[in-house]
């Protein structure tokens, strides 16, 4: 059993110093246990706050409380206090409360001595595992330490090795294959130190999983039929050692490297001197969506390493007939530090450009990292001998496949654009066939007839005579049927003439764009217009032509007669744009003539950005519009997006930014753009400039991230597991108005950004907004600063007033306000001088984007209060217990909002409070959101909490996450269990995360433990 003794403060201690006060401190002692508690200087009422744990093996001891006064030489004893271990035993629930206890003196012979209070709380564990905290410890004096790992030390037996010797070892360990497989998670720390044993039982005994009887190729069809339609992952951080074109179909390439018919595998392991080769069948796992295989081999021993064996896991992620991801993992954990790393290769084949034979072609990419499942000194050293070994292995294994596979150069087969435009052939027709084309339809046809009828009938008849108005050279008809006749002779002519017209108009414009080639060097965009399918007619034809238009610039296609299948095969040029086009809009209309207003029979937009390019090289757009969606009408496109200038395209434009802003901006990383992509869903081409804190004004703040790329704003939350995600595109943006800063924005802009007219709905559900024009009102963002100086409160106080009285222009104001948002957008470092700090914008150039994964949390503090729920409650109502206990807690300025309801049974409110000197000698201060809501089928609540730091260093970082978890004890009349979990979502890559992780953590447990003793005292003293 365990006892749990929490030692909450104590009054009236009489003062042992000379100076009136005393340095009190309390010891604890059961059997041999023996614990102290920390000392509270020069105080006679002191607050510990501290909880300790012992172990119970006999019933009949007692616990001994003392405490006692710190002196230099001699500490002088106060008081003291008894209780046997049996009284609590035997008490209601085994548990004596929280309650004050009275010191005695330490012999009888002292009588009338006043020697204070002390208030304890004091039960039986129940549960252990609500006391037994993993991961962080319960941060009480009994600490347990868990036992080094023996991988972690090399004894004397095997030697010591120097460094560069190591490195050498490690290097030679990957200098095999490696052909390894992981899960597409991290693997715990714990599974580190599994033995080697553990492996073999799982190489030898998985009975439950299926048999592999079946061969490769059906494997490989029940794996495409299972396929989802995912994308291939990215490659690893720790770099590409292939990539390269074979001529091979992607399918009969992941035959020959994966199939277990396949000699190459072994082919590679007798280069590498690999021994004793065993290669498990491929098996499907977690009920078939998993398929995997186990190779393990052992390393032959060279000068500096003995044979090891390593053991490989390879999992298929994708498989799709078309493209295969396999992911691998290799394990050696009889190498230096091998249990505390293991090394992934993403194994990643797709389809390549097709061979001028009309054969398939297959790209391989080979892209690793390692794993470190434990922290460990020699990261730099494993790492840098992973990569030589690897570079070594897959240099080798790609000359190896070179003999079995023809591998192709791109640049002698020409890129896919150059070959799919190739294809195209423009019909090309003469006038004469165009014309008899065009005019063969019913009313020239009847108009010809009609007037050959109508001649052969005045050259048989004679002339008639004179009557009625008539005179010679005037013959009038003579009945209503010869004034119809005439009547429709007229406008037949009048219709064939106006054919004769638009057919001379259109055949000036036919193919005007076609051809013509594009001017400039930058990004090029090229699009081939196959065909339309479908077109909507007027008057029973169109003549439909196609209007292109990119970055203002537009290009027209030929028309085509009389057809809603028209075939253009045409192929236009845009001049090349110093940044990346976002939009492409194509429009179709039906030519009536250079004069007269053309109809639309449709229009499409193409955002670059909800597309990859190689997706748009041959596709079907729809059309949008009332005929167009009648018809079910489509063009088929072939679109090209490349960009002539080489691979120093953000380079280019990161210095082209900064002579128009004048300040310095650091390249992202691209483990960082890559997760900005995958985040927004953006193509590979678009790259992050810079992301800011900031809140979405809605009627309970969201609070999110901003970031800005060259072609989008985007914008992302991710608040107790609800995401709030979306971006527009710059040129969406009609107006961007910049309120300045005000006393209650806690001195920073609003900005509110007004799109354009039947622009950027797809944020509106982010949005939410709309003006009385219908125009959508994206964001209204409160960019943070840091904590105002009264000096800065009185500054703006008085602009706010001085602003009231005096009337500016509007041109003055809109400089004004946007000189405010230059100022305000320029993120400021708390760890460079002021000077750098004016001419930096302040970005993390070499970590990854983090914060857009769900949250791991894990139980950080676990007790027992004898309180009930409902009392517990206080903490989270907005009463004066909470405040008296956020105050003892060291958080001042306290101020809360309301709760309100989200949805149904589920509240949520913020908080704004300072640290206190003794939390921060920062004295930062924290905005809090918190959501509580019932604990399922129990007597409890769950309450979650986002907290943000500010005036902190880099308290921009990361986001503190939180999670209370309370319910009743049924085993007790009087008492509720408490779970707190805690986690950090990383917005930003810090080489501190593991420094800053510890000291919050410490620090919250801390005032987790203050806050429940400070909530037992006011129930104590409430009853």
């Amino acid at each position: 059993m365990k006892l749990l003794v929490r030692v909450i403060e104590a009054r009236n201690i009489p003062a042992m110093d000379p100076n009136g006060f005393s340095d009190p401190y309390v010891k604890l002692q059961l059997g041999r246990q023996r614990f102290r508690s920390k000392v509270v200087k020069k105080c006679l009422n002191p607050s510990w706050c501290e909880e300790f744990i012992f172990k119970v093996d006999d019933l009949k001891e007692e616990l001994l409380i003392c405490v006692l006064d710190e002196d230099k030489l001699c500490d002088d004893f106060i008081g003291q206090t008894k209780v046997p271990i049996a009284q609590i035993f035997d008490a209601p629930d085994k548990s004596l409360g929280t309650a004050w206890y009275t010191l005695q003196p330490k012999t009888k012979k002292v009588k009338n001595k006043e020697c204070g209070e002390i208030l304890l709380t004091i039960s039986f564990s129940q549960n252990n595992t609500l006391l037994e905290v993993p991961s962080f410890g319960y941060a009480s004096p009994v600490r347990s330490y868990s036992p080094r790992r023996s991988e972690e030390f090399i004894s004397s037996k095997d030697g010591k090795f120097s460094t560069p010797t190591l490195k050498g070892r490690i290097a030679q360990i990957f200098n095999k294959n490696v052909e390894m497989t992981t899960s597409t998670s991290f693997v715990e720390a714990n599974d580190a130190s599994e033995p080697e044993s553990v492996h073999s039982v799982e190489l030898e005994h998985k009975s439950e999983e299926q048999s592999s009887a079946v061969d490769f190729e059906e494997i490989m069809r029940n794996m495409e039929m299972r396929d989802q339609g995912g994308e291939i992952p990215c490659n690893l951080s720790g770099g590409v050692v292939i990539d390269q074109l074979y001529a091979i179909a992607p399918r009969e390439l992941n035959s020959i490297l994966f199939s277990p018919d396949s000699n190459f595998l072994k082919s590679h392991m007798d280069i590498q001197g690999s021994m004793d080769l065993q290669i498990e069948p491929w098996k499907f796992e977690n009920s078939g969506e998993t398929l995997k295989r186990v190779v393990s081999y052992t390393k032959a021993p060279s000068k500096l390493i003995k044979a090891l064996k390593a053991i490989e896991e390879q999992t298929y992620l994708k498989a799709d007939d078309k493209a295969y991801a396999v992911l691998a993992n290799v394990s050696t954990p009889d190498a230096p530090y091998g249990k505390t790393f293991k090394v992934e290769v993403l194994y990643c084949i797709t389809p390549g450009p097709e061979q001028p034979s009309g054969e398939e072609s297959a790209r391989l990419i080979v892209s690793w990292r390692v794993n470190f499942l434990q922290s460990t000194m020699m990261k730099g050293m494993i790492e840098g001998g992973a990569r030589q070994g690897i570079k070594e292995s897959f240099e080798q294994y790609e000359k190896l496949l070179s003999q079995s596979v023809k591998p192709l150069d791109l640049k002698e087969m020409g890129s896919e654009k150059d070959q799919l435009l190739a294809s195209l052939q423009v019909e090309h027709q003469s006038d004469w066939k165009l014309g008899l084309q065009y005019f063969v339809n019913f009313t020239v046809v009847s108009t010809i007839f009609m007037g050959l009828y109508v001649f052969i009938h005045i050259m048989l008849s004679m002339p008639s005579t004179i009557q009625g108005l008539e005179f010679d050279g005037l013959d009038l008809p003579d009945s209503i049927g010869e004034v119809i006749v005439c009547g429709v002779l007229v406008l037949q002519g009048k219709r064939v003439l106006e054919l004769i017209s638009r057919f001379m108009q259109a055949r000036v414009q036919k193919g005007s764009d076609h051809g013509i080639k594009a001017n400039g060097d930058g990004w090029l965009l090229t699009v081939a217009l196959i065909e339309g399918s479908n077109l909507a007619t007027i008057d029973s034809s169109s003549d439909p032509y196609v209007v292109f238009t990119c970055n203002g610039k537009t290009r027209t296609s030929s028309i085509k007669f009389q057809t809603s299948e028209p075939l253009w095969n045409e192929i236009f040029e845009f001049d090349a744009m110093d940044e990346p086009p976002s939009m492409l809009v194509v429009e179709v209309f039906d030519f009536d003539g250079p004069f007269d207003e053309a109809t639309s029979l449709g229009r499409a937009e193409i955002n670059f950005l909800k597309y990859n390019i190689s997706d748009l090289s041959d596709i079907w757009i729809p059309l949008q519009g009332k005929l167009a969606q009648a018809c079910q009408s489509k063009l088929h496109l072939r679109i090209f997006l490349n960009n002539t200038r080489g691979n120093d395209t953000v380079k280019d434009y990161i210095a082209k930014m900064e002579k128009e802003v004048g300040k310095k901006i650091k390249l992202r990383s691209p483990q960082t753009n890559s997760a900005f992509q995958k985040l927004f869903g953006l193509p590979p081409e678009e790259f992050l400039i810079n992301d800011f804190s900031c809140n979405l004004r809605r009627k309970m703040p969201l609070q999110g991230r901003l970031f800005l790329s060259p072609r989008i704003i985007g914008f992302h939350a991710d608040l107790f597991g609800h995401k709030t995600k979306f971006f527009f595109l710059w040129e969406d943006i009609e107006e961007i108005e910049v309120i300045p800063p005000t006393l209650s924005s806690m001195g920073s802009p609003i900005i509110i950004i007004t799109l354009r007219p039947g622009r950027g709905f797809d944020a509106r559900d982010g949005a939410r907004t709309q003006d009385a024009e219908g125009r959508l009102k994206t964001i209204m963002a409160l960019w943070r600063a840091r904590s105002l100086t009264p000096e800065q409160k009185v500054q703006i106080v008085e602009e706010e007033s001085d602003a009231n009285d005096i009337q500016t222009t509007e041109e003055e104001s809109v400089e004004k306000n946007v000189q405010a948002a230059d100022d305000e957008l320029e993120p400021k470092s708390d760890q460079v001088d002021e000077e750098s700090e004016a001419k930096t914008l302040q970005t993390e150039g070499s970590g990854i984007l983090l914060g857009v994964e769900p949250v791991n949390m894990s139980m950080v503090y676990s007790t027992i209060l004898s309180l009930p729920t409902s009392f517990f409650m206080e903490l989270f109502r907005g009463s004066e217990i909470d405040q008296r206990v956020m105050e003892r807690a060291g958080c001042v300025n306290y101020s809360l909002s309301p709760w309100e309801s989200e949805k149904p049974d589920v509240y949520q409110r913020q908080l704004h409070y300072k640290f206190d000197k003794s939390i921060s000698r920062y004295r930062g201060y924290v905005t809090s959101t918190q959501q509580k809501s019932r604990l399922p089928g129990k007597n409890g609540w769950l309450i979650e909490e986002v907290m943000t730091l500010h005036g902190v260093p880099l308290g921009d970082y990361y986001a503190l996450h939180l999670r209370y978890q309370v319910e009743d004890l049924p085993s007790r009349s009087v008492g509720c269990s408490v779970q707190v979990y805690f986690g950090i979502a990383w917005l930003k890559y810090t080489r501190q995360q593991k420094k800053i992780t510890k000291n919050i953590i410490s620090n919250v447990q801390q005032r987790l433990k203050t806050m429940f003793s400070v909530l037992e005292k006011e129930y104590v003293s409430g009853a």
